[in-house]
């Protein structure tokens, strides 16, 4: 068990990133930001653009950690940025990729299978600054199915690597 900080949560309606990145990230709610979420075995976060979709099942919930943003390319980087849903403080979340891990923000643990890196993407430059893609590559997150209910709140949390990875001891 290692006590971890649930630095910021998103939770957006809407694909923000469409089009290409020269063209500028459409208008939408300046912020995306949450407090609180409500996670769905199976579905992800309720009112998240990837909710219950099935061709994102198996990524429906993306995890970054802060340690491993930009910040000297954006000294301000954050969720809004990324496009990820939880920022955690604390833990090396890409070397997960293969492992099960449970997060317990105090209502009980939430369970997730890290299934795959999350990769950054062109929009990476245009929204954080020129570089980012390349400073996020093995640093970009990891692509989750949640497999229990819960719920997530920003600030202190229990963080547990329930399976490894295989091939990690």
């Amino acid at each position: 068990m290692a006590e971890v900080e649930v630095v910021q949560l998103l939770v957006s309606p809407t694909h923000r990133f469409a089009g290409r990145p020269a063209d500028a990230p459409p208008d939408g709610p300046p912020d995306d930001s949450v407090e609180r979420v409500e996670v769905l075995a199976g579905l992800g976060l309720v009112g998240d653009r990837y909710f219950g979709r099935p061709a994102h099942r198996n990524a429906s919930v993306t995890i970054i950690s802060e340690e491993n943003l930009p910040r000297d390319i954006d000294p301000d980087v954050d969720l809004l940025q990324t496009r990820r849903n939880i920022l955690l403080r604390g833990v090396d979340v890409d070397s997960l990729v293969g492992a099960r891990i449970s997060l317990d923000c105090g209502w009980g643990p939430v369970t997730f299978a890290v299934n795959r890196p999350a990769r950054p993407c062109a929009w990476m430059n245009t929204t954080i600054g020129p570089g980012a893609q390349r400073a996020l590559r093995d640093k970009g997150g990891v692509r989750c199915t949640p497999l229990t209910d819960g719920v997530l709140t920003v600030g202190r949390a229990e963080f547990h690597v329930i399976a490894p990875a295989p091939g990690t001891p």
